[in-house]
C-alpha cells in the first residue's frame, strides 16, 4: 500500500510500505477514506533530523473497517469509523476517568505503526479506539466528523479544562485550526465574549463566524495591551493557548485575569512555562495538555450530525495522497490553514 513517510525536515514522500494487517486479536484494519495534515506535523517538517528509514505520518483519519481481529466486538466489516489521534483500550483506569491519552495499553500512530496519511491503517485496541459514524462514505459531513479525531476535540479540551462557561470571558491565542476550533468550542459552552488573537484576516474572519466577538491583530506587548484595553485592564477569565510557542504562552499568562485559568493545548516548543513569583501569586491556574479525544467524541458528534456546528470549515485545501508533500508545503508557507487528504 502507499503511505506518507517523512525522512527529515521538508522531506515528505509517498511510497510503498507493507500492507496494514491484523497482528493481534484486538486489531482492526481500516481503509482510509479521509485524513489530513495537522499543525503539529509542521514541527517535524521544520526540524526533523535526516533519517534512513523515515517516519510514518498522520494521526487524524476516518475510514471503513476492512478486517477485524477475533477479540473485537461491536464493529463489523464495512462500518465507517473515526479514530482518535491516540489509540486506547477505553477500559483501563485512566480511560475510565476520561484520560485515554494516558491509557496503560495505548499509544500513538506512526513511528513503528501505520500512520493516517496512507491507504490503510492497522488499529490496535480497535474496540476501545474506533467510533462508528452513522453516515455514508459520500456524506458531506465527513470533513467535520474528521475533526473529531483531533483538532476540534483539542480546541474543546482547552475550553473545558480552563472552565469556559456562560459566565466567563475568553481569549483564544492563535488563529490556526486548533485556535478556531477553540473559538467554536467556547461558543458552544456558552461564552458570550470571545477575543481571538490572530493576524491572518481570512482566518480571523472565519473565527468571527465561529463566534469570536473581538479580533486582536496586534502581537507581543501591543497585543497584550489591546486585550487589557478591551477588558478594562483585567484580562479575561480564561485564556486558551493554541499555538505552543514561547511568545504564545507568555501572552496567555500576561492576559489572563487574576484568579483565572489558562488552558494550554498548543504542542509546546519551549523548555519551560515561565511562572515567576509574581505570576504564581496571582492565583491563576495553568491546565490543559494532550486532549483525550475519545472522551469527547460521543458528546460532540450529535451537533455535527444535526448541522449545528461545522468544524470542518477549517479545511481550506484538499489534496490527493500523491500530492501530500504539496499539502505540507502549503501549510508551512501559510497559504493553507488545514489540508484535507483523500487517498
Amino acid at each position: 500500500m502507499r503511505a506518507t513517510v517523512m525522512y527529515g525536515a521538508g522531506d515528505v514522500r509517498v511510497e510503498d510500505v507493507p500492507d496494514a494487517a491484523i497482528k493481534e486479536p484486538t486489531d482492526a484494519v481500516v481503509r482510509v477514506v479521509l485524513s489530513c495534515v495537522c499543525g503539529s506535523d509542521l514541527w517535524p517538517y521544520a526540524s526533523l533530523p535526516p533519517s534512513v528509514h523515515g517516519r510514518r505520518m498522520g494521526h487524524e483519519f476516518l475510514g471503513a473497517v476492512e478486517e477485524l481481529g477475533s477479540a473485537v466486538r461491536g464493529l463489523k466489516r464495512g462500518d465507517l469509523v473515526v479514530a482518535p489521534f491516540v489509540w486506547a483500550d477505553n477500559t483501563c483506569d485512566f480511560c475510565r476517568e476520561g484520560l485515554q491519552t494516558s491509557c496503560r495499553h495505548g499509544g500513538g500512530w506512526g513511528h513503528a505503526l501505520d500512520g493516517g496519511q496512507g491507504e490503510a491503517v492497522r488499529v490496535p485496541q480497535a474496540q476501545g479506539t474506533l467510533v462508528k459514524l452513522p453516515v455514508a462514505e459520500d456524506s458531506p459531513l465527513l470533513p467535520s466528523l474528521l475533526t473529531l479525531s483531533d483538532v476540534y476535540c483539542t480546541g474543546h479540551h482547552a475550553a473545558v479544562t480552563a472552565g469556559v462557561n456562560a459566565r466567563t470571558t475568553v481569549t483564544v491565542v492563535g488563529d490556526g485550526a486548533v485556535g478556531l476550533s477553540a473559538v467554536l468550542a467556547a461558543r458552544r459552552l456558552g461564552a458570550e465574549r470571545i477575543l481571538l488573537m490572530g493576524s491572518h484576516r481570512d482566518r480571523t474572519d472565519l473565527g468571527r463566524e465561529f463566534g469570536a466577538t473581538d479580533v486582536i491583530a496586534e502581537r507581543g506587548e501591543e497585543g497584550i495591551e489591546r486585550v487589557r484595553e478591551l477588558t478594562g485592564g483585567d484580562g479575561t477569565h480564561t485564556v486558551l493557548e493554541c499555538v505552543g510557542t514561547q511568545a504564545a504562552i507568555d501572552s496567555a499568562i500576561a492576559i489572563v485575569r487574576d484568579g483565572g485559568a489558562v488552558g494550554r493545548v498548543g504542542a509546546a516548543q519551549y523548555p519551560a512555562v515561565p511562572m515567576d513569583f509574581g505570576t504564581v501569586m496571582r492565583n491563576i491556574t495553568l491546565t490543559g495538555g494532550v486532549a483525550p479525544a475519545r472522551a469527547y467524541i460521543d458528546e460532540l458528534m450529535p451537533d455535527i450530525l444535526d448541522g449545528k456546528i461545522q468544524p470542518g470549515r477549517v479545511f481550506d485545501r484538499t489534496v490527493s495522497l500523491a500530492e501530500v508533500a504539496d499539502g505540507y508545503r502549503a501549510m508551512a508557507d501559510r497559504t493553507a490553514l488545514k489540508v484535507l487528504v483523500r487517498p
